[in-house]
């Protein structure tokens, strides 16, 4: 349920319905937006009194929230979530960012030397798995901490924001450490225990989409990590399990549209994971620029058929800046933009690597 106020309403207004709320046994949260202010009750068993609330004084009107995620939806808060980086890069709003890198961090040669190169081209995020959910318990893991280093590492030399992934409650502690963005894969979309943990971060989350998830589940994810304190979540369609063999995963460039229809919160798209094959990358990374997705997760290797993970979709550098190229075009005709490029390489060396962490 929602209590909107209105807008010359004040604070102590504001503060009578909090208290009003949390006297009837409910959490109260204060939105504040541009306009006006709305104050969000969780806990809606379904017998809230309402005409206590909207008796009183600067109360506009009370909306009842039917979807069961209440945080993340567009009745809770109608003005997009725009997740800001420590190197200045928005996710969310007018501009489209760019997440690029290899599947898994291999060794600081080639993490150092791709983020170089994504950056010459204008990516301002990198991506690179330092913990590896693989299929096989034979494949490649990751490097696991040693990997999150070299990332801080490429991160120093290049000014690029880190996103990699969590698997586990020891890994969350680590990339809390180490990076800017904390990703949750798609197999552990529905780890409730996992959501909590890392909602309850100051950190980004950039949720995926499950492998068989419906938009409904994937939002109600997400309302796992808002309802934890964490508004900074950004979601990624990331391709469903399909009948159709042609390709690793279906593409459901649909629930873009879907999602923005119903959340605040910003959708970007992976391609890489959706199509599985690198031919099919570039475009479908173009058609979900098109269809308005915030940002792209293109995984980009210096040599894909060496790749220890993912080799198979992966971009070679020029394929990734032609892609740059095309959807630079596609965005100026939506009249959006991508997010600008890093002006100059490197960040403050105090904050690239954490002072505990050193490689021989």
């Amino acid at each position: 349920m929602l209590v909107v106020m209105r807008q010359e309403a004040s604070a102590d207004a504001i503060d009578r319905v909090v208290t009003t709320i949390e006297s009837m046994g409910y959490e109260a949260r204060p939105i504040p937006g541009k306009q006006r202010t709305a104050v969000g009750l969780i806990g809606n068993d379904g017998r809230v009194d309402s005409a206590r609330l909207e008796g009183l004084e600067g109360v506009l009107e009370v909306i009842a929230v039917s979807h069961p995620y209440k945080q993340v939806s567009r009745e809770w808060r109608s003005e997009d979530t725009v997740v800001t980086l420590p190197n200045g890069t928005r996710i969310g709003g007018r501009e489209i960012a760019v997440m690029a890198g290899p599947c898994a961090v291999e060794s600081e040669e080639q993490i150092v030397g791709i983020a170089r190169t994504l950056r010459a081209m204008g990516a301002t995020i990198l991506r690179g798995g330092a913990f590896k959910p693989r299929t096989s318990p034979y494949s490649f893991q990751g490097l696991g901490e040693e990997g999150l280093i070299l990332l801080a590492r490429a991160r120093e030399a290049t000014g690029m924001a880190i996103v990699t992934e969590a698997l586990d409650r020891e890994g969350l502690d680590l990339v809390v450490e180490y990076a800017d963005i904390i990703q949750i894969g798609a197999r552990n979309m529905q780890n409730y225990p996992l959501l909590r943990m890392a909602g309850q971060s100051e950190k980004p989350v950039l949720l995926k989409r499950g492998m068989s998830a419906t938009i409904k589940e994937l939002l109600l994810a997400a309302e796992y990590l808002l309802a934890e304190g964490n508004s900074q979540v950004i979601l990624c369609e990331r391709g469903v399990r399909s009948f159709d063999t042609h390709t690793r995963n279906l593409l459901d460039l649909t629930s873009i549209p879907v999602v923005q229809a119903l959340s605040h919160l910003p959708i970007i798209a992976d391609p890489s994971h959706g199509t599985g094959i690198r031919s099919k990358v570039t475009p479908m990374a173009r058609a979900a620029v098109a269809a308005g997705a915030d940002g792209l997760m293109v995984e980009v290797h210096p040599h894909p058929e060496m790749a220890l993970s993912d080799g198979a979709q992966s971009l070679f550098p020029e394929q990734f800046e032609e892609l740059m190229a095309q959807i630079r075009v596609i965005s100026q005709a939506l009249d959006r933009e991508l997010v600008a490029p890093l002006d100059a390489p490197g960040v403050d060396d105090t904050s690239a690597v954490p002072k505990s962490a050193e490689v021989a």
